[in-house]
């Protein structure tokens, strides 16, 4: 036992440090229908099947809170320990495992193994887990994620009637998607289970959840828009649900329906102190808004950040948020110098840090500051080179694609107009490689587009025309390439 006193020490903590946030007052019927079966005792079990629910919409805090009150319960519920390491890994959250959520989630590992009590199927649960966790210090989360998908592919097919060991086998393959395959291989495999499942728990968070995230790429968008549109109403308690479906309205150009799933998770997120869904919400709402032309909106949603406390999260959502945010504002709507004008970061993470960068960087080349672009150009090189040595690969991919735009219009700015249209190739093509990541409704300006302006701007129109039409196929209904579009067809 001398791993659980620990733990329950840390659930005290917590439960101090967040006791105005205790619960939310979300009723079972609001969070989705899940049937989780443990040993554990009857309350303690019933938590966990709560804490399940949660996990299954990304509600993590929430999921923790259920899990520390089911070990408060029964200290010999192994599924309570493993639900709380589960809530301390967000496989599609573009974040990497803090070593304090590392420390949790391996001290409640090493406590669920230390329970005698429990079935031969949870402990199979807990292995598996385990295998993500035990992991030699600096293994990235990756591979970590990859080792998780064989132990979670071996459980289901160790108990195939087991339907929540096949929802999280789904899970699991969507987490170690690489982000360069074009096949989407696991993300389709994924998508057939859950197709598979659906008909049976028509209510499941995990499996309309799922089913989003498996289909959240240009090609394959249309095969989730029922699981979109059915989300919201079956968890309607939870931020993550009010927001998902949007990931697919996004992909649609669906922005109507978009602002509306945004505008209510915005709102829940508020009433439950989650800033970090409501930010993500409201990049996901400013992208909307400007798409359809609706500029007063939009500085709204600016307002109405910095109005915002605790911004100084270190959360990935709510960095790349603050970020993005105010640098769609400018460079959706061609305000280059207010884009120029952004305030650069100092440190800070680099994945959002280049956000602003780029932003300034795009802003500075259109106004013809050649040298604040050279600058913003010089600090993305740097990004890229930081993620490439922590092994990022799908963000040193995106902020590549944006060092190379910047690049290529500081290049026209300076009259290097053949070298920069190659450069903007350059960009296209990389931007191309990798997958969208699961935090942005989309890049700040597309390369392509960016490639489609400066042809038009050569009056190589019918080439523009070509890449405009190439940045439609994959955003359909974008405002500036639609407005491109016309120009090139004149």
């Amino acid at each position: 036992m001398r791993y659980i006193l620990p733990l329950l020490l840390l659930a005290t903590v917590l439960a101090a440090q967040t006791a105005e946030h205790h619960d939310h007052g979300v009723s079972a019927s609001d969070i989705g229908e899940v049937r989780f079966p443990t040993t554990c005792a009857g309350a303690a079990a019933k938590s966990v099947e709560r804490g399940v629910a949660l996990l299954h919409s990304f509600w993590y805090s929430e999921a923790e809170r259920s899990f520390r009150r089911a070990i408060e319960t029964d200290e010999q519920c192994a599924m309570a320990y493993w639900g709380l390491a589960m809530s301390q890994y967000y496989p599609l959250w573009p974040m990497q495992v803090s070593p304090e959520r590392l420390r949790i989630g391996s001290e409640a590992i090493a406590a669920a193994r230390n329970v005698t009590a429990g079935s031969a199927r949870e402990r199979a649960y807990v292995d598996a887990l385990a295998v993500f966790y035990e992991q030699p210090g600096g293994t990235s989360v990756h591979d970590r994620a990859v080792k998780y998908e064989d132990a979670m592919a071996a459980l289901s097919a160790r108990y195939p009637d087991d339907d929540e060991a096949a929802i999280f086998y789904a899970l699991a393959l969507n987490g170690a998607a690489l982000p360069t395959d074009k096949t989407y291989a696991r993300q389709k495999h994924a998508a057939a289970i859950l197709n598979r499942l659906l008909p049976a728990h028509p209510h499941h968070p995990g499996i309309i959840h799922y089913l989003i995230h498996s289909n959240d790429t240009p090609e394959l968008a249309p095969l989730a828009l029922d699981a979109a549109r059915a989300y919201a109403k079956i968890a309607p308690a939870v931020p993550h649900a009010l927001h998902m479906p949007s990931h697919i309205f996004t992909r649609l150009g669906l922005w109507e329906e978009s602002i509306a799933s945004n505008l209510a998770a915005a709102k829940a997120a508020r009433e439950r102190h989650e800033v970090d869904e409501q930010l993500h919400a409201m990049d996901y709402l400013e992208y909307a808004y400007l798409q359809l032309g609706r500029f007063s909106d939009a500085k709204r949603i600016i307002d109405e950040m910095h109005a915002l406390q605790s911004q100084q999260n270190a959360d990935t959502k709510v960095t790349f948020a603050v970020a993005a945010i105010p640098a769609r504002y400018a460079l959706e709507r061609h305000d280059w110098r207010t884009a120029a004008a952004l305030t650069p970061p100092t440190g800070g993470n680099p994945r959002t840090a280049a956000l602003t960068q780029f932003a300034i960087g795009i802003g500075a080349a259109r106004s013809g500051d050649v040298a604040a672009a050279k600058r913003a150009e010089d600090a993305l090189s740097g990004y890229v080179e930081s993620l490439a040595r922590d092994g990022d690969d799908l963000w040193r991919s995106q902020v590549a694609a944006q060092q190379m735009a910047v690049a290529g219009w500081r290049l026209f700015a300076e009259g290097h107009r053949d070298e920069a249209v190659a450069q903007m190739r350059r960009a296209a093509e990389e931007e191309d490689r990798s997958i969208k990541p699961a935090v942005t409704p989309g890049a700040l300006l597309p390369a392509r587009e960016l490639l489609a302006d400066m042809l038009l701007e050569m009056t190589r129109a019918g080439e523009a025309l070509a890449e405009y039409k190439a940045v439609l196929a994959v955003a359909p209904h974008r405002r500036n390439a639609m407005a491109g579009q016309t120009k090139a067809q004149r």
